[in-house]
């Protein structure tokens, strides 16, 4: 920027010209008067409630200059610089634009300041010739040179971003949703039901000039597809400060946000304590109430500024924006990541490496509820210009691929933040203020080109509940990836209603358990490599006592066909067993081993009790004690779905499946 208006001299205009030293350009008194008028007007017609610059008063000034002078070219540059301090980048470039022509011989800063506006406005071609006019000048600044290089690079990748740009057809969210009041960082849960968001209000308990602040809304998704009436949080989650930038657990019963200070820096409302500045705040919803708000426990918040962050749908793993630029310094903001701990704590923050995070600034993260596709926003990434959006993987090492602008259209020469994608990674939704919306920022959606869609995730739902009394337990479920051996989610049931919801990302294969303390750990197989484009899996989760005797299905135990050698992938489930058994040194289980119906009976009777006895051998070998186990096979005397059952299923998939329940591997407790 030139500067002239916030120095409020005309030191660095007379610089653009030889003739500086002997007066102005023109000779028209009147002129001269309305520009200096001009340039002082900002400041003494500033807002008297918030100090703003009244940049329209002087441009409005230095405009009736130019029309007692038309080749006044000072007041041209003044115009320019004050149009773009408005955000009128067209007219601002057109200014600037008019100066050159009428003094060829001026700074060539100029040129480059031209270049900024005329990419603002996706004028790319134009931008370029004056870019390169000024990086190839002598005696420029070697900074700005740099800079004129990065922009330069940033708009041949928008001209050919443009050459190869899809369809773009941005939706509104609807009147559910939106209202004349800003719309913003909507998050959704796994089931795409829900969407809460941030909505800037009026608020005359306020204190300030502007009364306003921002709280929470949530809108639920009716059958016909239509988003009702979104109703406010509750006054313990929202407050007269402002909350922001949510993000909710796949479950949508565990909220993180951040709340910053009020004016004083120190209150941050209804009983809550910050670190310094805004930090994250956490809440869960407990049947139909949400705990009253507390400070992130652990070491991810800090003095510094936290903000924006993004919760993986395993639970524990959270991606947030800290800024990291100190008073005085250029605003630059990274994305960092933090982790729960045993304890309930959440880590020290670490940031993420240097090819996703930049010298600029860093925003508006997202990690989706595939655990791997991270977006975010940044300045710093070649781009179209301004904040871009950009998506990155997490590959199985641990590192980040080399982030992807996800290109034009959805990134354009403005700035782009705030993206949410869908579970199934199919519908993007962002914050803006486009012309036919309710009133400034509303959200939008829209759908995800192929390319840059997440992995598709399902979820699996439903109620935990006791077998024998039909009571709802708060059990805990952790799911494995059967090929890693990584746990993927870590969640919990409503303590009191026992729903559930986790995330299931396809094309893998999952080990799930479900514990609580008095009952035997329940089990599921996820094969989720061909989901057939099943939206949802809805499971209800019997819990068994420890003082029942019924049987517990082991769904993670796999045996190639017609063989009794346990497949790798089992030992996941094993280990579980095994650490099951060594928390309760006084229970005894029976291991039973089953087969489908077809084939001889001999040969079922002796696979299952080979198979048994393969489970067996495994728990010895883990150090349990033989006399605390027995085996047993039981061929296939007991199937959970009969013959004449499988045989009135119309489908080839149905029976095979049905089949396949009767082959397993049981543990009951016995006396």
């Amino acid at each position: 920027m030139f500067r002239l208006i916030l120095l409020l001299t005309c030191s660095l205009l007379f610089s653009q010209c030889g003739t500086a030293q002997v007066g102005y350009s023109t000779k028209d008194k009147k002129a001269i008067k309305l520009f200096e008028e001009g340039q002082q007007a900002p400041k003494e017609q500033k807002d008297p409630k918030t100090g703003a610059l009244n940049f329209k008063a002087g441009l409005e000034l230095v405009e009736k200059a130019i029309e007692r002078d038309p080749n006044f070219w000072e007041a041209y540059l003044l115009a320019g610089e004050m149009a773009e301090y408005l955000g009128n980048y067209e007219k601002a470039a057109d200014y600037l634009q008019k100066a050159i022509v009428i003094n060829p011989g001026i700074t060539k800063s100029t040129f480059y300041y031209l270049a900024n506006n005329q990419k603002k406005i996706g004028k790319f071609a134009e931008a370029i010739k004056n870019y390169d006019v000024y990086i190839q000048a002598r005696g420029t600044n070697p900074d700005l040179v740099i800079k004129a290089k990065e922009a330069k690079d940033n708009c041949l990748f928008a001209i050919e971003s443009m050459k190869n740009g899809g369809t773009f057809t941005p939706i509104n969210i609807g009147p559910g949703i939106n209202t004349e009041n800003p719309e913003y960082f909507p998050t959704i849960t796994v089931d795409g039901k829900t969407i809460l968001f941030t909505r800037r209000i009026k608020d005359e308990r306020v204190a300030g000039p502007f009364k306003e602040q921002e709280d929470f809304y949530v809108s639920q998704l009716s059958d016909n597809s239509i988003w009702g009436k979104a109703i406010p949080m509750p006054p313990n989650v929202n407050t007269i400060n402002n909350e922001g930038a949510p993000t909710i657990a796949a479950d949508g019963r565990s909220l993180i946000f951040v709340a910053c200070p009020d004016a004083t820096g120190e209150n941050y409302g209804n009983n809550r304590f910050g670190r310094g500045s805004c930090d994250m705040f956490y809440t869960k919803k407990l049947g139909s109430r949400w705990t009253d708000p507390v400070n992130l426990p652990g070491k991810a918040n800090t003095f510094y500024w936290e903000s924006q962050p993004s919760l993986s749908s395993d639970g524990k793993t959270l991606y947030f924006v800290r800024r990291v630029s100190r008073p005085g310094e250029a605003a630059n903001s990274d994305i960092f990541v933090t982790h729960l701990q045993e304890d309930g704590e959440w880590s020290l923050a670490e940031r993420l490496p240097m090819n996703v995070n930049t010298p600029q600034q860093e925003e508006s993260v997202l990690i989706h509820p595939d655990g791997r596709t991270l977006y975010f926003a940044s300045r710093g990434h070649r781009g179209m210009g301004g904040s871009d959006l950009f998506m990155t993987r997490l590959n199985d090492d641990g590192s980040w691929t080399d982030p992807v602008n996800l290109g034009y259209p959805i990134n354009t020469e403005a700035d782009e933040n705030s993206l949410m994608v869908s579970p199934d990674g199919e519908i993007g939704f962002f914050a803006s203020d486009r012309e036919g919306g309710y009133g400034e920022l509303d959200i939008y959606y829209f759908e995800m080109p192929e390319n840059m869609r997440p992995v598709k995730t399902v979820y699996f739902e439903g109620i935990v509940y006791d077998a024998t009394t039909k009571k709802p337990l708060a059990g805990k479920f952790r799911l494995v990836d059967l090929k890693t051996g990584k746990e993927v989610v870590y969640s919990e049931a409503d303590r009191e209603t026992g729903e559930f919801m986790v995330s299931l990302p396809v094309n893998r294969a999952y080990a799930l358990t479900v514990d609580y303390p008095g009952y035997t750990f329940f089990s599921e197989n996820f094969n989720m490599t061909n989901p057939d484009d099943q939206e949802a899996v809805h499971k209800d989760v019997p819990m068994i006592p420890l003082t029942s005797d019924l049987p517990v299905v082991l769904e993670n135990i796999f045996f190639d066909l017609n063989e009794a050698t346990l497949r790798p992938e089992s030992y996941i489930e094993l280990q579980r067993l095994t650490e099951f058994l060594q928390a309760r040194p006084n229970v005894k289980i029976e291991i039973g081993g089953h087969t489908d119906t077809r084939g001889d009976d001999a040969t079922n009777q002796v696979l299952s009790e080979e198979r048994a006895k393969a489970v067996y051998d495994y728990l010895v070998k883990q150090g349990i004690d033989a006399s605390r186990l027995t085996y047993k096979g039981y061929g296939e005397t007991r199937p959970r779905v009969t013959d004449a059952e499988i045989e009135q299923m119309t489908s080839e998939k149905a029976k095979e499946a049905a089949h396949q329940s009767n082959r397993r591997t049981e543990y009951k407790i016995v006396r």
